[in-house]
């Protein structure tokens, strides 16, 4: 997994540069997009502005409690919205949830680099717990994914521990777990994960566990 790392804006115009010489188009699947151009410092539009469409939710880093939005030419959404439909993805009296949605997409993407900035302090916490392992400079979003493998313990057994305390993550391969900060997390709840991760980590695994 990738773990939050960026496709440079330069990067994407090349790929989409090439691929529209080939007669191909290209679609930017941009989950996290606006955690990107918090991180760049750049603007959604520039760094999508040679793709053919693109996907960007308006739940994970912009904090909707659910919705993500297609973008592309006229004739695009009008066939989206068919296979929407065919899928049973269509949905009524949806009002309160594009609410909710423009709220996120309005306001949201302004206090992004507090959840950047939580995960790097949780990055740098976790570097100096003896037996996991990551390099923060490489934690340039929300997302911090490390290695777990010298605790003599796997990814979901320290995840399972992890949750008992009250502090969520996710096993992603056999040593590897995956936090992601978000606007529901402060920085004293990064604090506090760090405090439980020690705990955690400092614990035998028990048999048979």
């Amino acid at each position: 997994m990738a773990g939050g790392t960026i496709y440079e804006t330069a990067q994407v115009a090349e790929i989409c540069d090439r691929a529209h010489d080939a007669g191909l188009k290209v679609h930017l699947d941009g989950a996290r997009i606006f955690n990107a151009a918090t991180a760049l410092g750049e603007k959604v539009a520039d760094m999508a502005r040679k793709v053919d469409s693109v996907m960007f939710c308006l739940s994970k880093g912009l904090g909707a409690p659910v919705g993500s939005m297609l973008v592309g030419s006229k004739s695009f959404i009008d066939k989206g919205r068919i296979y929407r439909k065919m899928f049973g993805g269509g949905m009524r009296q949806a009002g309160i949830l594009a609410a909710a949605g423009l709220i996120a997409l309005e306001k949201s993407p302004a206090r992004l680099h507090i959840d950047h900035a939580n995960a790097r302090r949780l990055a740098e916490g976790i570097a100096h717990k003896p037996g996991l392992s990551i390099d923060p400079a490489k934690v340039r979003t929300n997302i911090v994914i490390f290695d777990c493998a010298k605790t003599g313990k796997t990814a979901v057994e320290l995840v399972e521990e992890l949750y008992a305390r009250g502090v969520w993550a996710q096993d992603t391969v056999r040593y590897s777990v995956r936090f992601v900060t978000h606007c529901d997390v402060d920085r004293a709840g990064i604090e506090r994960a760090l405090t439980v991760l020690e705990d955690v980590v400092a614990r035998p695994q028990r048999a048979g566990a």
